[in-house]
């Protein structure tokens, strides 16, 4: 065990070392990306959806992709940004409309009217929000509740108490002057009532992700009980409330806001699934985007990236003796695993091919040499403008060889050998002979 502790120690060692130089060539032939210039970001989002459905509309998807994470993006400093895709991009799909009437809010919408549509507003201009995440009524007992009542009296005490409590909640609310109250809980009709009086609209029953996403539009913070109230929790940065009927159903938008941190996605379509494939194709789009904006590199693609960081680790086995020796080599072939399977799809000689790129990267003639999936050209991926996301990228080989190590944690011998059977189970099969087709695997025969 000891033994095996030991050599265990050695190849994870060698495994880190060699993700470390991988890495490092990663950073080297790395391309920054200026996230500013809209030409070159378009380029790059264009790239991951022209072979989808949309890529017959031009930049429609890769401008709302970029607008979309531009806007929810969040800086960190030294030129990167953070982007949740999930929680502050909303992509809200209606059936109706053209494709080209498909645009990013600078703000959200929901699919909620007002509680009282002939009372309340249904437009509001600069409006002052509250966000609630309490009921809005009288509080229920949470177990069964009896009340012995003795005369018509106690019966109206109970309804004034009920009507006082509610007063305070709306009185609380109304302190800060709001134009608008949305709650994810419910709204009594009570409440409804003193709302409309003073002249402010609400909408109850609200996603909570919705709610996350109105308090980072419009500047707003989620309080939980009414008494806490301050006046920096009312969102002042919307510059338009609006509810608009939309086919058979009503959405409010809460747009032109000031600075916001999350947008709704408006696609619009002839039937569902053409919306659902676009949805898919920006999906996609918002990620490229996402990874050039958390980390402004580019990397070739074609198989580039992997055939020079294959070179590279080749170079470097031979300056390393013994055991650790051998994860550089099995890392160097693995690498080209990703150009050797674009050669097959291509449909050209792979070891062929495989020969000459593996020739120009070991020479260091060009790191950027890769090969073109559509005519099968070995050219240079600047000129094609083949790239690779380094966040992407960086992550996969990490990934990879962590995996490697994992299996490595094992404490017992990891192979492909079948054990022997035990005797009187039946004669063991011969060893198969690899054909042509084979011949780039390792064979395993049995002891």
């Amino acid at each position: 065990m000891y033994l095996f502790l030991t050599f265990y120690c050695f190849l994870v060692s060698a495994y880190s070392r060699a993700l470390e130089d991988a890495i490092a060539v990663l950073d080297k032939i790395a391309m920054p990306v200026d996230v500013n210039d809209r030409e070159a970001m378009l380029g790059l989002v264009k790239s991951s959806i022209g072979t989808k459905f949309t890529g017959q509309f031009g930049d429609l998807i890769a401008d709302l992709a970029i607008d979309a994470t531009t806007t929810a993006g969040v800086d960190l400093g030294q030129g990167m940004r953070e982007v949740d895709i999930k929680k502050y991009i909303k992509v809200e799909k209606i059936p109706g409309g053209q494709l080209e009437d498909s645009m990013v809010l600078k703000g959200v919408m929901f699919n909620k009217d007002v509680v009282a549509p002939g009372k309340m507003r249904r437009k509001i201009v600069n409006p002052r929000i509250i966000l609630l995440d309490c009921p809005v009524e009288y509080k229920k007992g949470e177990n069964q509740t009896n009340a012995e009542l003795m005369s018509e009296e106690d019966w109206k005490v109970l309804l004034d108490m009920e009507e006082e409590y509610i007063k305070n909640l709306c009185v609380q609310i109304l302190k800060f002057k709001p134009d608008l109250v949305i709650t994810e809980k419910g709204l009594s009709d009570m409440a409804m009532h003193y709302l409309s009086k003073a002249g402010v609209s609400a909408i109850r029953r609200l996603r909570k992700t919705d709610n996350n996403r109105i308090a980072k539009a419009c500047g707003a913070v989620i309080v939980n009980r009414p008494e806490e109230l301050q006046e920096s929790d009312v969102g002042t940065r919307a510059g338009l409330f609006e509810v608009k009927k939309i086919g058979d159903e009503f959405f409010s938008f809460i747009i032109e806001c000031k600075d916001p941190k999350a947008c709704t996605v408006l696609l619009r379509g002839a039937s569902k699934d053409i919306l659902n494939e676009v949805e898919r194709n920006l999906q996609d789009a918002m990620s490229v985007a996402r990874n050039i904006l958390k980390n402004p590199k580019l990397l070739p693609g074609g198989g580039a990236s992997e055939l020079t960081v294959s070179a590279t680790l080749k170079q470097k086995s031979s300056s390393v003796e013994g055991v650790e020796k051998w994860p550089y080599e099995a890392a160097a072939l693995a690498f080209e695993a990703i150009p050797r399977t674009l050669l097959q799809n291509c449909g050209l000689n792979v070891i062929r091919t495989m020969t000459q790129l593996q020739g120009k990267h070991a020479n260091g003639e060009n790191p950027w040499v890769g090969v073109d999936g559509r005519t099968g050209d070995i050219v240079d991926m600047k000129e094609r403008k083949i790239w690779d996301s380094y966040s992407v990228k960086a992550q996969t080989f990490k990934t990879a060889i962590e995996s490697a190590c994992m299996l490595l944690r094992i404490d017992d011998i990891v192979s492909g050998i079948k054990k022997k059977q035990a005797p009187g189970s039946g004669a063991p099969k011969q060893p198969q002979i690899e054909t042509g087709e084979d011949a780039d695997t390792e064979q395993m025969i049995p002891e």
